[in-house]
């Protein structure tokens, strides 16, 4: 009987692989999965971290249609590579975006952009830079519990120390501010802070103005580091301003810190994983430094980032025109968020529904925090087919005019059971 050499070789190797186990599924994707195999007609998709128009279908901005036939129609775009830091004009519309075109910072030349691959790329960088230029100086990184499912991780894997300080108060559903500023003002000097800019990731609740000059008087007084993740600026409340009120007023109170900048949600740039980082520094000279050192984390991760989104983004930041239909269009996709907290509210509120379920209306944000215990949210998935995280969150996206009876007739069983 011939053997074949080639084969004889690889099976003496052995399994090189074999002693790796199976990873857990993602909540999130496994939700998403969950969904997608469940043939009920009724069912909902309460997981997904996407806009979702009234009918249930992704949705794409009218400004984004028109700048990708702009583009096309471009003989001077091409599909070269990128700088490392991605596109300049890009990188400059998204940090006055973000920090007000009148921001000291810019015109005394201390913020230094980096185009990333959405905002976890630019968590990612911001990561992996601290670890190599400031971990010895880093007591922690400070993350407010509960948060999105990929801050822990990320930062952990980098060897940087991970402290959660006590941000939801599930007996009222709202902001522990009290806890938040403890853990403030024990934290080591030098250490990061978290902060999420809008629409906090899973609850849906901010603090308020007053409050954040009181997070800042403290981090000042403390000598802490901002690490703002500003994911919904736009789609939280419809108004850019007032989502940006944190950062904009940290920058002007002179903070040395960070911003991951996200362009997924506010333009629906899901797939094109579009994002900045920005960092500000003391002065024009360290920004030039560290403008060097964040190419050098760049180039070995992913060298240049992708050009497409970074177009289509520069296109409507730059053209009035664009930049007008996108406000527009953005306002009316925030309000029917803020008009299906209403609805909601307003149909537990007729059927009855035990509690209290205000909370879901004075949440900001793509999801609510719906205080549902992990044993409720299983009736709501495997009894009324409503795809949820078991921590409670709902995305408000999932929920449009024809899915809110049947979906507040689901919350009120569980609530009940």
């Amino acid at each position: 009987m011939l053997v074949c050499k080639e084969w004889l070789y690889f099976d003496m190797q052995g399994n090189k692989f074999g002693h790796i186990q199976r990873a857990p599924v993602d909540p999130i994707l496994g939700t998403t999965i969950a969904f997608r195999q469940d043939s009920a007609p009724e069912k909902i998709n309460l997981g997904v971290g996407a806009y979702r128009d009234d009918s249930g279908k992704p949705y794409i901005f009218p400004a984004v249609a028109e700048a990708e036939r702009r583009i096309a129609a471009d003989a001077s775009i091409n599909h070269e590579y990128l700088g490392i830091d991605g596109l300049e004009s890009f990188c400059t519309l998204s940090r006055d975006l973000i920090l007000g075109e009148d921001c000291p910072a810019i015109a005394e030349k201390r913020v230094v952009s980096c185009q990333a691959i959405s905002g976890t790329g630019a968590l990612r960088v911001g990561a992996e830079f601290i670890t190599w230029f400031l971990k010895d100086q880093t007591p922690a990184v400070l993350i407010s519990n509960p948060t999105w499912g990929n801050h822990v991780t990320m930062f952990q894997k980098q060897g940087l120390n991970v402290v959660q300080y006590p941000y939801f108060l599930p007996a009222t559903r709202a902001l522990d501010f009290e806890g938040m500023m403890n853990s403030l003002r024990t934290a080591a000097p030098n250490s990061i802070v978290l902060l999420h800019a809008c629409a906090h990731n899973p609850t849906g609740v901010d603090p308020t103005r007053e409050q954040w000059d009181e997070i800042a008087a403290v981090m000042a007084e403390r000598d802490l580091v901002p690490f703002f993740d500003s994911a919904y600026q736009g789609f939280a409340t419809g108004d850019f301003e007032g989502d940006a009120y944190a950062i904009r007023s940290f920058a002007r109170k002179g903070f040395q810190m960070f911003i991951s900048q996200s362009f997924a949600k506010n333009i629906g740039l899901y797939g094109e994983r579009i994002g900045c980082l920005h960092i500000i520094c003391s002065n024009t000279e360290t920004a030039d430094i560290v403008r060097s050192q964040v190419l050098m984390v760049v180039r070995p991760m992913y060298s240049s980032p992708p050009c497409r989104g970074a177009y289509i983004v520069q296109k409507i930041l730059s053209d009035p025109e664009l930049r007008a239909s996108w406000i527009r269009e953005l306002q009316a996709v925030s309000q029917r968020i803020i008009d299906m907290r209403a609805a909601l509210v307003h149909e537990l509120t007729t059927l009855g529904a035990p509690g209290d379920w205000s909370h879901i209306t004075k949440q900001i944000g793509m999801f609510s925090f719906t205080g549902l215990t992990p044993a409720q949210c299983d009736v709501m998935i495997t009894k009324w087919h409503c795809y949820m995280l078991r921590n409670g969150r709902i995305s408000m996206a999932g929920v449009n005019t024809r899915n809110v009876n049947y979906l507040a007739r689901a919350i009120m069983d569980a609530a009940s059971s």
